[in-house]
C-alpha cells in the first residue's frame, strides 16, 4: 500500500520545510526538499528508483502532512516504518542521551533510515518515537546474508484436486483472498548479484512487512553502542539498551485494523480473531505472511491438535455413555449398597485414632460413580488413544512437511544454524577459533567452561526438583490430617449430618481439598520455576537461538511434568497400594512419624484421581485464559485510559501499538507449553477419566480464538521469525506418547478393579455375585494395636469381634493366617500379563501405522524435485548466457567502440577498450 499524491507516472514534487531547532541529542533538525519520479513504466514497477532519488535525511522532524496519523509511513508518505523505538528523558539523561546517540549514528552507517518524534508530538507529552526505515540496499544485503527465499518463478504444478463431497465443508472454509493472499511461486535464496534472476516487480512491496522488520530487528540485535576504537563489545544491540533503560520499548508496527482501510490485520481480525468464527479454518497463510512462520507453524499445530481432538472426545463420550447406560449392570455397586450385604459388612478403620469402623454400603455412591469410569469400555478406549496418539503424531509429520514446502522452510534450519548466532554468545565468548565448515574466525566455549555450566545447571534442576517432591509430601501429610478430621465429624451415623456425609463422604471432602491445595501450590511454583529455567538456560550461554529454545524447553517441561502429573501419579500407583494391614500397617518415613499410608475404599482411588485430574486440569486452563485474555485487557485499559477522549485515528500508529503490550521473546514458549502439559493430562491419565479430550476440545475451540484475539488486538506486533517446525516439542510428544501407553496399561491393572473382577469372574466365580465379599480379608478386632484404635467406641462392633480390609490374605485361625492367599498371586500375575500384552499391541500397532504412513506426502515430494530442477536449468541456463556474451565481447572488442558495463544474470561483464 503506496499513500503518494498522484497518478503513477506523474512526476511529484514534495517539499517538507520545518523550522530550523537547535541542535539536540537526537539529531538536528534539517530542511528537507527532495524529487520522487514515478515512472512505473520505465522503471518495470519498480517504484522509484533509488539512483533517482536524492539522498535521505536520517533524523527528518517535521511537521505533519495530514490529521490523521494513523499511517505506517514516514512523514513523506513513501519510506514505510519498518522498526519503532521509543524512549523518554530522565535522570540518567545524558548518559543515555550518548548511548541513543552513538547506537543511532551506527545505524545509520549499516544503511538504515530515521526519523524522529518529538515528545511534544505524544499524547504523554513525555515519550520520544524513533522510527526506522531500511531502504532496498539494506534489505537486499541482508536478505542474501539471510538467505531469504524469495520468488523466481510462478509455479506450474496445479493444486490439488476437487474432493468429493466438497459442498460440505463449505460452511467452515473462509474466502480465497484470505486463505491464499498470494499466488503460488518457486523460491530460491536471495542473491543480490542476482536480481534479474528472480521475479522483483516492484522494489518497495517485494520484501513483506513481516521480512522487512525481521531484517531490521536482525540489524538492531548487532548494532553497537560505542565509539570507534573502543574495546567495549558488550555494548552491542538493542536488547542491553532496552535492559538498561535507554529505550523503553522496540517493536515493529501493527497495521491499520478498521474496515475504512482493509488490510491483513483487520482481515485477520474479521476472519480469524472472532469468536462467532470458532467453526471456521484458520487463514495459515495469512497469519505466516502477517507475523511470520513461526507463528504460524504455533496455530496450524494448534489447529490439527483441536482436530485431533474431535475424534478422541467422541470416543470418549461414547464410553462414557456406555457406563451411564450399563449403570443397573453393576453387580457389584449392588452388593455394596444393599443393606443386607454392604450394611452388614464391618470394615476396619482408614486411619489411626480419628477413624471410626465404618460400613461398606456407606461408599455406595462412590462405587457407581467409579463405575462410569471403570468399565470394560475403559480398556478399548486406552488402547484407541495409544493408537490415536500415534495417528496424531504421524499426520502431524505430514502436515508439518506440506507446510515446510509451502512455507519455503525445507532446509531452512541447516542454513540458519550458522548465521543467527545469538548475540548474547557473540559478546560473551571472546575465545576465537577457526570454523572446519566456513574457514571462518569465530566464538566458541572452552570445553572446561562448558562443563562447569552444565554440572551447575544439573545441581540447580535437581535441588527443585527436591522441591516439589517436599511439597508433595507436605501435600500428603495434610491429605491424611484434613481426612481424619473429616472422618471424625460424620463418623455418628445417629447424627442428621450422616445424609450429608453420603454425599461429602471424608475421601471425597479430602480429595478436593487436598486438590484445591495442591494446584495453588503448583502455581506457585511456576512463578519460580520460569525464572529459575530462564536463568539456568542463560547461564549455558547457548550458541543459536534454536539450541537456547530446545534447552530451555526441556529443563521447563521437565520442571513442569514433575510439578503438574506428581499429584497425579501419587493417586494412581501409590495411594492405596503399600497400606500392610490392620496391625502392621505402613508408615511413611516410619512408624514414629505417626503418617500412615492412605487406603482406597471401593472405586475410591479412581474417583480421587479423577478429582485430581478434572482440578489441576480444568483450574490450569481456567487461570490460563484469565491470564491471556483479561490480564492483557486489563493492563492495555490501565496505560491508555488517559487522552482516550479523541477518536483513535488522533493518535499516531505508533503511540496506539506503543501503550499494548509486549509480546516477549518466550511468549510462543508459553503458548506451547500450555498445550503440551494438557496433552500429557489427556493422554497419560485417560483410562481414568474418558472425558478429558472433550474437555481439553472445549477449552483449545476457545484457545484459538482468545489467542487470535490477543495477537491482533491486546500485543504488540512480534518480530517475525522463522521456524521449520514446533522444535524441542516434537520429541516431548513422542515421549509422553510413549510414556501414556505405559501409564495407561498401570493405571488399568493397578488403580482399577477390572483386572481383580475378571479373575474372579473366570477362575473363582460363578457370575459376579459375592465378588465384593471374596474381595474382602477379615481381620480379628482384638489384635488391633491400641495405636490403630479409635478413640471413641462405637456400638458397630460392640457385637462384632471381625472387621473386613481390602486385600487378600488368610483369615484368623488359618495356618497361614494374614499371609497372601493364592488368588492375589493369580490378580497379580494377570495384572502384570495384561500390562504386557497391551504395551505390546499398542505398541506394534503403532510402529505399524508410522511405519504405514510416510512422513512426507508424495506430492510434497514431487514439488520439491520439480523447484530444484528449475533452479538448476534456470541458474544453468544463465551461466552460460553470462559465458556466450563474454566470449561476444571479447570477440567484438578489437573493432568496435567500448561496450559499456551490462549486468546479466548477476554476471558483471567489464567493457574492453579497443586495441
Amino acid at each position: 500500500m503506496r499513500r503518494i499524491t498522484g497518478k503513477a507516472k506523474d512526476e511529484t514534487l514534495i517539499e517538507l520545510q520545518s523550522a530550523t531547532d537547535s541542535q539536540t541529542g537526537d539529531g538536528p533538525a534539517v530542511l528537507t526538499a527532495f524529487r520522487i519520479n514515478l515512472h512505473s513504466d520505465e522503471n518495470n514497477g519498480n517504484g522509484v528508483p533509488l539512483s533517482e532519488r536524492t539522498s535521505l535525511p536520517g533524523h527528518a522532524e517535521t511537521d505533519k502532512l495530514q490529521p490523521n496519523r494513523d499511517t505506517v509511513f514516514f512523514r513523506d508518505g513513501v519510506r514505510r516504518i519498518d522498526f519503532v523505538l521509543s524512549y523518554v528523558d530522565d535522570k540518567d539523561g545524558e548518559k543515555k542521551q550518548e548511548r541513543r546517540r552513538e547506537f543511532e549514528a551506527n545505524l545509520e552507517k549499516a544503511g538504515l533510515e530515521l526519523e524522529t518524534d518529538d515528545k511534544s508530538d505524544s499524547k504523554d507529552q513525555k515519550t520520544y518515537f524513533l522510527k526506522i526505515h531500511a531502504p532496498w540496499d539494506v534489505l537486499a544485503t541482508y536478505a542474501d546474508i539471510l538467505k531469504i527465499k524469495v520468488p523466481f518463478k510462478e509455479s506450474d504444478i496445479p493444486h490439488g484436486q476437487d474432493v468429493p463431497l466438497e459442498w460440505l465443508s463449505r460452511p467452515f472454509r473462509l474466502p480465497e483472498h484470505i486463505m491464499h493472499p498470494a499466488a503460488d511461486y518457486f523460491t530460491y535464496p536471495f542473491d543480490k548479484t542476482k536480481t534479474n534472476f528472480f521475479l522483483i516487480n516492484n522494489k518497495d512491496t517485494f520484501f513483506p512487512p513481516s521480512t522487512r522488520n525481521r531484517i531490521v530487528f536482525y540489524i538492531l540485535a548487532r548494532c553497537p553502542y560505542y565509539k570507534e576504537g573502543r574495546i567495549d563489545k558488550d555494548k552491542t544491540g538493542i536488547k542491553r539498551l532496552l535492559s538498561n533503560g535507554t529505550y523503553t520499548s522496540a517493536f515493529p508496527l501493527h497495521d491499520v485494523r478498521n474496515a475504512e482501510c482493509e488490510s491483513e490485520r483487520y482481515n485477520l481480525y474479521r476472519h480469524w480473531a472472532r469468536f462467532l468464527c470458532f467453526y471456521k479454518e484458520q487463514p495459515l497463510n495469512l497469519i505466516r505472511k502477517y507475523y511470520g512462520e513461526k507463528i504460524g507453524i504455533y496455530f496450524a499445530w494448534l489447529g490439527f491438535y483441536t482436530e485431533m481432538l474431535f475424534f478422541a472426545a467422541v470416543m470418549g463420550v461414547i464410553c462414557f455413555t456406555y457406563g451411564v447406560l450399563s449403570y443397573d449392570d453393576n453387580i457389584s455397586s449392588k452388593e455394596i449398597c444393599d443393606a443386607s450385604i454392604g450394611g452388614s459388612i464391618l470394615m476396619c478403620p482408614l486411619c489411626d485414632k480419628k477413624c471410626p469402623f465404618w460400613r461398606l454400603n456407606s461408599t455406595c455412591l462412590s462405587s457407581w460413580q467409579s463405575h462410569l469410569f471403570d468399565n470394560e469400555g475403559t480398556v478399548f478406549f486406552a488402547i484407541f488413544m495409544g493408537i490415536w496418539v500415534t495417528l496424531f503424531l504421524e499426520f502431524w509429520k505430514r502436515r508439518q512437511a506440506r507446510l515446510e514446502y509451502e512455507w519455503d522452510l525445507v532446509d531452512f534450519e541447516e542454513e540458519q544454524q550458522q548465521l543467527q548466532i545469538r548475540p548474547e554468545f557473540e559478546i560473551r565468548c571472546t575465545n576465537r577459533r577457526l570454523n572446519k565448515i566456513t574457514k571462518e574466525m569465530e566464538p566458541y566455549l572452552p570445553v572446561t567452561s562448558k562443563c562447569a555450566r552444565f554440572c551447575l545447571s544439573a545441581a540447580t534442576v535437581l535441588f527443585w526438583i527436591s522441591l516439589i517432591v517436599a511439597c508433595i509430601i507436605g501435600v500428603i501429610a495434610y491429605r491424611l490430617a484434613v481426612y481424619a478430621a473429616f472422618a471424625s465429624i460424620i463418623k455418628d451415623p445417629m447424627r442428621k449430618i450422616q445424609v450429608v456425609g453420603r454425599f461429602i463422604t471424608p475421601q471425597l471432602a479430602t480429595s478436593v481439598t487436598a486438590s484445591c491445595i495442591n494446584f495453588v501450590i503448583i502455581m506457585i511454583l511456576n512463578f519460580f520455576y520460569e525464572r529459575v529455567a530462564v536463568w539456568i538456560t542463560d547461564m549455558e550461554i547457548p550458541k543459536t537461538h534454536l539450541e537456547y529454545e530446545n534447552r530451555l524447553t526441556m529443563k521447563m517441561f521437565l520442571f513442569q511434568f514433575v510439578n503438574y502429573y506428581s499429584s497425579c501419579f501419587y493417586v494412581a500407583f501409590f495411594k492405596g497400594k503399600f497400606v500392610g494391614y490392620p496391625g502392621h500397617y505402613t508408615y511413611m518415613f516410619g512408624k514414629q512419624s505417626k503418617l500412615r499410608n492412605e487406603e482406597c475404599d471401593p472405586g475410591g482411588c479412581l474417583i480421587e484421581l479423577t478429582t485430581q485430574l478434572v482440578i489441576v486440569m480444568a483450574g490450569k486452563q481456567l487461570w490460563g485464559n484469565i491470564q491471556e485474555a483479561l490480564l492483557p485487557l486489563m493492563r492495555n485499559w490501565w496505560s491508555s485510559r488517559k487522552g482516550r477522549h479523541n477518536p483513535e485515528n488522533h493518535y499516531s500508529r505508533w503511540e496506539q501499538d506503543h501503550v499494548l503490550q509486549n509480546f516477549g521473546q518466550l511468549g510462543l514458549f508459553y503458548e506451547y507449553l500450555e498445550m503440551v502439559v494438557q496433552f500429557g493430562f489427556i493422554t497419560l491419565f485417560v483410562a481414568s477419566f474418558p472425558l478429558a479430550p472433550l474437555l481439553a476440545l472445549c477449552n483449545n475451540i476457545l484457545e484459538i480464538r482468545v489467542d487470535a484475539w490477543k495477537f491482533t488486538t491486546q500485543f504488540r506486533r512480534p518480530v517475525a521469525s522463522k521456524a521449520r517446525n514446533i522444535g524441542a516439542w516434537q520429541e516431548i510428544l513422542n515421549a509422553v506418547a510413549i510414556l501414556s501407553v505405559v501409564t495407561n496399561a498401570f493405571i488399568m491393572a493397578f488403580t482399577s478393579d477390572m483386572i481383580p473382577r475378571m479373575v474372579y469372574l473366570y477362575a473363582y466365580g460363578n457370575g459376579m455375585r459375592g465378588y465384593v465379599n471374596n474381595s474382602l480379608s477379615i481381620y480379628n478386632i482384638s489384635r488391633i494395636p491400641e495405636s490403630n484404635m479409635p478413640e471413641d467406641h462405637d456400638y458397630w462392633f460392640d457385637n462384632s469381634t471381625t472387621c473386613r480390609y481390602r486385600d487378600y490374605r488368610y483369615p484368623p485361625g488359618h495356618e497361614k493366617e494374614y499371609f497372601h492367599t493364592m488368588q492375589f498371586w493369580h490378580i497379580l500375575a494377570a495384572k502384570m500379563a495384561f500390562i504386557i500384552i497391551m504395551e505390546h499391541v499398542v505398541f506394534v500397532v503403532k510402529f505399524f501405522v508410522a511405519w504405514l504412513i510416510p512422513d512426507i506426502p508424495s506430492d510434497v515430494k514431487a514439488r520439491i524435485k520439480r523447484e530444484r530442477y528449475l533452479i538448476q536449468g534456470e541458474l544453468g541456463s544463465s551461466y552460460k548466457l553470462c559465458i556466450l556474451r563474454t566470449k561476444y565481447l571479447h570477440h567484438s572488442a578489437a573493432g568496435s567502440e567500448s561496450v559499456g558495463g551490462v549486468i546479466l544474470c548477476g554476471c558483471r561483464l567489464k567493457s574492453h577498450p579497443p586495441k
